[in-house]
């Protein structure tokens, strides 16, 4: 017999139980790509498009290496949230453990091996010589910043596990806060530009990560400590990989589709580049807005699906999609009516500027068409059901890719915009049209004749 709707903490769900999850993890998550929007603004106010240029070519370079590593983030907060409701303070700090060493070893690589990722960046972008000579640059310091930057996924996803969404909200506003604070210091008031961007970004996350370590140690201070053979318990290293590896594939899909969204618009010419630069953070921070409901139907799917209550389940769908929707309207409004301004704000460049202007309008559709894309994210991810959300999203980059190669030759920057609306599109009707199937094997397995859940 299916039980009754309900939230995670057993009360009916309703549209203020969204929202108490929806809203503290949005503002932790639109902290993030304000960092984007700053550090835009403060080359662009330099009034260069090649550095212009440069920060997005080397920008995407990192959201492709860090979105490979956000299973840490994710991972983490899984077997968190599974120790936690044991009442397992050890294996928690454990898990934390466990995360913070494949996080902190995984950013010294990358950081060592920055040189080769910046060779490699400029092979793939194939900007103008400046252009791959400002990205390099970029590149060589902001990955130092990466051990710490890893380490604070571990931080995040213990945080979030744990349910102290709005102690995620203060460490995220300190990573952040401090690298957008020293990103002006050093680019603007120091006079060091796009070099001074990167440093910021490194100070930030090394700050963030102090203080998210110490809030740990105070956090488990009167607490016992998990052995050392505990912690290398190599099946549990195991599963930290292996929980999230279809949701890595799936970002790393994702960022693939953004990082070939750049390198065409690197192919159509240098103010195209930096104006598509300035217009996806209109995206970036639609799609963080959004996210918030998208985790709303992570925890109360996966809390629906944990309790066998179906009737949960279509509500958590109904109820995000319904906010999510309506927040994605109000967005596209919004974007649409004061971009011109924003777009000002980003960068003085004139020739950027009314390029930005003139596709403005595709930008500001986006929060529309990617809406859905997010929240069956959250539900696939909430469900389980990674290998069906991983093999849809391979099937719309398979699309993007082959509209973007026939297309943007003939019609420009016009057909890579529409290759990214299809990209988006696709990604959330392909979830839609498998969700009656997953929940009919999830709640009713005899009749749908008991397939993995993962499939």
């Amino acid at each position: 017999m299916d039980r009754p709707a309900s939230g995670s903490d057993g009360l009916p769900l309703t549209h203020r139980a969204v929202f108490a999850v929806a809203l503290p993890t949005t503002l932790a998550f639109m902290t993030t790509p304000l960092i984007g929007i700053v550090d835009t603004a403060v080359v662009g106010r330099l009034g260069d498009a090649v550095l212009l240029g440069g920060l997005a070519a080397g920008a995407i370079v990192f959201d492709l290496v860090f979105g490979t590593f956000n299973f840490l983030r994710s991972g983490t907060t899984g077997l968190v949230a599974q120790a936690s409701g044991r009442d397992d303070a050890l294996e928690e700090q454990a898990v934390l453990v466990r995360a913070l060493m494949i996080g902190v070893a995984c950013g010294l690589l990358i950081a060592f091996a920055a040189p080769l990722i910046a060779w490699a960046g400029r092979i793939f972008i194939g900007a103008e010589p400046g252009v791959s000579a400002a990205m390099t640059d970029y590149i060589l310091i902001r990955a130092l910043s990466t051990p710490f930057a890893l380490g604070n996924y571990a931080l995040l996803g213990t945080l979030l596990g744990r349910g102290q969404s709005g102690t995620a909200l203060g460490l995220q506003i300190v990573v952040n806060g401090s690298n957008i604070v020293l990103s002006i210091l050093f680019g603007l008031v120091f006079g060091w530009g796009l070099e001074g961007v990167a440093w910021g970004t490194v100070a930030g996350e090394a700050i963030g990560f102090a203080a998210g370590v110490a809030l740990m140690a105070w956090t488990y201070g009167g607490a016992a400590r998990p052995s050392l053979a505990r912690i290398m318990d190599r099946p549990a290293f195991g599963r930290l990989l292996a929980l999230n590896r279809d949701i890595m594939i799936r970002t790393f899909a994702l960022l693939t589709a953004f990082a070939l969204f750049t390198r065409a618009g690197a192919g159509i010419g240098t103010v195209q580049l930096a104006a598509n630069a300035v217009l996806l953070n209109f995206f970036l921070l639609g799609g963080y807005l959004l996210d918030g409901f998208a985790t709303a139907a992570e925890r109360f799917v996966g809390h629906a699906v944990g309790g066998g209550r179906r009737a949960t389940f279509v509500q958590a769908v109904k109820l995000t999609a319904l906010w999510g929707f309506i927040f994605s309207f109000a967005l596209a409004a919004l974007f649409y009516l004061s971009g011109e301004a924003l777009i000002a704000l980003m960068t003085t460049a004139p020739d950027v500027r009314q390029v930005a202007g003139l596709w403005l309008p595709l930008a500001a559709l986006t929060p529309i068409t990617g809406v859905l894309a997010f929240q069956m994210d959250g539900v696939f991810i909430g469900a389980t059901w990674g290998a069906a959300m991983r093999n849809r999203m391979l099937v719309s980059l398979a699309l993007f890719v082959a509209a973007l190669f026939m297309f943007t030759p003939l019609y420009g920057n016009a057909a890579l915009w529409a290759s990214l609306h299809l990209f988006l599109l696709a990604r959330g009707l392909l979830l839609l049209a498998a969700l009656p199937g997953r929940m009919e094997s999830e709640f009713n397995p005899a009749k749908a004749g008991s397939p993995s859940p993962s499939s």
